[in-house]
């Protein structure tokens, strides 16, 4: 996990940028699973350790649990990063003569064929292949982000890339391959921290926090100087060479000269098969009426909100440092994170928006659409906090590509990604792909992990999820669907049940509806807003009670609804949003909606003992905050 987060920063800061916040997405196999327990409090201290060290605030990030992660757990790791649009750099190693400089940590035999690792899938031996993780150190990284981007400053660089997966391999044929140049490496000259290296084990190994660039003859003494300055390993290896080779020396005798594109662009082009699985149809056949409605919605209520999926995320973030650099405007526990982009203007500073989502339920009943929806969902996160999306990044995890339905899975969730992205006016600007995430040949569910990006023009009108004030008004916006509970958390915990029929998808209803929200949040008439998704208006409504700085109560009422009355509180309808404003403003707010042609279906007050829908359930505040900020603590005691 901290080889993620090592990994992640050094994709940003490579490019020019400095590294201003990072989230994490994590999935776990079932809460009664023996594994989950150690490796998810593992790796959430390695995310925090390491980003805690390196001084890069960690803002949010998504959690969830599922049987089907039991043999893989996933750990998908994000940075954004700040760059001046005419400074950045490429991996490109240019102009015949420049100098390769190699610099950062020493190269040890940790983590080679970590690469290979991550594209196979686990057997009995898996246990076996511990020796290929990479072993981090976040001090050396907090050097190498301000060493690069010294040297970045200096004007000497030419090209630069990290060494990640494959190690000086990749590094060295992409940014040949990039230029259309050769490279000579004299790997002698590589800093080594073990002894007995093979040429074989320095071009392969993985170990963290190392850099390559290529920089104008003449000046490498220059950067040199400055690198070592950080107390930096920096030394010359090599330089750029006429012809389209890489040509590897070791202690004067050539080793190995392979031709870039037979490494770069001379890979199979697979189109494996797909295959619509079997039961697909049957997927979304449930019938609500086989169901009957719980006596007790309350205790219903109760057990969701208490449940791994849905209950409060504080004991993992509280391990995170989300304040460092002072940033920070929207912190952990909301719908989306919000920092601010330091400006000499003070009174008006842009705020960057960001939020992680992938429902794996809803992709696993349906590729397609469940990976449309959870797209929808990241852009209901964005507007809650005022802002609008500008850019996505996603990183694909599946099982094996050589399955035919896991081929189908992959396609249909990339097809299904292009058509949420294209309505909703949203560039795919990054993305990894991780495949073969399987264990004896039972895969995970569909984890396609988006992150998106927005932008809010003024930080200062961000607002949080929360209920701020008692006897403010409640309001939601939007209809609900009492039908619409196929793949919802409420089946799946209360009865056991994984399908149905996903939620509609509305893109207009969506974009109109975020529209509007954007609109009241930056005219300054709402104190909090919080999207409405999984677990649906009961547990919206309770999360909103749940300050941060103490649980405050609140009352809902629902006009003129007769539909099941576990389908008003837990449908995961669409477009929908929970918002509390003055009292005073109220009437401005139902203007503006009837203006808007946006409904508002249901009203009510904050305050009080008691979280309750009149006339449904109602649930003691103290007893439900206590459930609810209890759910994952036996995970980490």
């Amino acid at each position: 996990a901290a080889t993620g987060v090592g990994g992640i920063l050094r994709d940003v800061f490579t490019m020019g940028a400095r590294p201003v916040a990072l989230m994490n997405a994590l999935r776990f196999g079932a809460r009664d699973n023996a594994r989950t327990k150690y490796l998810l409090s593992r790796a959430v201290a390695g995310i925090g350790g390491y980003g805690n060290c390196v001084g890069v605030p960690t803002v949010g990030g998504e959690l969830y649990f599922h049987e089907s992660y039991n043999g893989n757990c996933l750990v998908n790791a994000f940075a954004l990063g700040i760059a001046d649009k005419d400074k950045i750099f490429l991996g490109t190693a240019s102009g015949v003569g420049n100098p390769v400089i190699y610099f950062g940590s020493k190269t040890g035999r940790d983590g080679i064929k970590g690469a290979i690792m991550a594209s196979e899938s686990f057997e009995e031996d898996s246990e076996e292949k511990r020796p290929t993780v990479q072993v981090g150190d976040p001090f050396q990284e907090k050097l190498l982000i301000e060493a690069c981007l010294a040297v970045m400053r200096s004007g000497a660089v030419v090209g630069i890339q990290d060494m990640g997966a494959a190690g000086m391999t990749c590094a060295c044929f992409e940014m040949a391959d990039r230029a259309g140049t050769g490279v000579r490496i004299d790997l002698e000259h590589v800093p080594q921290r073990e002894s007995g290296m093979t040429p074989y084990d320095i071009m392969l190994s993985e170990s963290q926090e190392r850099m390559l660039a290529v920089v104008e003859r003449g000046r490498e003494g220059e950067v040199l100087e400055i690198l070592r300055r950080w107390e930096l390993d920096a030394v010359t290896i090599g330089e750029v060479i006429e012809g389209t080779d890489v040509e590897l020396f070791w202690h004067g005798e050539r080793v190995s000269s392979m031709p870039v594109a037979l490494v770069t662009a001379s890979v199979p082009q697979y189109r494996w098969p797909e295959q619509c699985p079997s039961d697909f149809e049957s997927r979304h056949s449930f019938d609500l009426q086989d169901l009957p409605e719980p006596t007790d919605l309350a205790a219903a209520w109760s057990a969701l909100l208490g449940s791994v999926n849905l209950c409060s995320r504080r004991p993992v973030f509280n391990q995170y440092d989300s304040t460092v650099r002072t940033n920070t405007v929207v912190h952990p526990g909301g719908d989306a994170a919000v920092i601010r982009v330091k400006s000499r203007n003070k009174m008006r500073e842009k705020g960057i928006a960001m939020t992680l989502d992938c429902n794996s339920l809803y992709c696993g009943i349906d590729p397609r659409q469940g990976v449309a929806l959870s797209l929808a969902e990241a852009c209901r996160n964005i507007a809650a906090v005022g802002a609008a999306p500008i850019g996505l990044s996603d990183c694909l995890n599946f099982g094996s590509p050589e399955r035919p339905e896991s081929m189908w899975q992959i396609a249909e969730s990339i097809r299904g990604l292009a058509e949420a992205c294209r309505a909703f006016e949203v560039p795919i600007v990054s993305g990894n792909v991780s495949l073969y995430n399987e264990t004896r040949g039972k895969a995970v569910l569909p984890t396609p992990m988006l992150a998106v990006v927005g932008l809010i023009e003024d930080a200062s009108k961000a607002i949080a999820a929360h209920f701020k004030k008692a006897d403010d008004v409640i309001l939601l916006i939007g209809a609900t669907n009492g039908t619409e509970l196929g793949g919802s958390e409420y089946l799946a915990r209360v009865a056991s049940i994984e399908r149905g029929a996903l939620p509609r998808l509305e893109y207009d209803l969506e974009i109109r509806h975020s529209n509007f929200l954007r609109d009241l949040i930056h005219r300054g008439l709402l104190r909090s807003a919080h999207d409405l998704s999984s677990g649906g208006l009961a547990i919206a409504l309770a999360e909103a009670c749940m300050n941060p700085y103490g649980a405050v109560g609140a009352t809902l009422t629902v006009p003129e609804y007769s539909g099941r009355k576990d389908g008003l509180l837990f449908a995961e309808t669409g477009a929908r949003f929970l918002v509390s404003c003055d009292p005073a403003q109220e009437a401005e707010v139902r203007a503006l909606a009837a203006s808007a042609g946006v409904p508002i279906t249901a009203h009510g007050r904050v305050g009080g003992d008691s979280i309750s829908i009149a006339g449904y359930a109602l649930l003691s505040l103290s007893e439900a905050f206590e459930r609810w900020q209890r759910g994952l603590a036996e995970l980490f005691e």
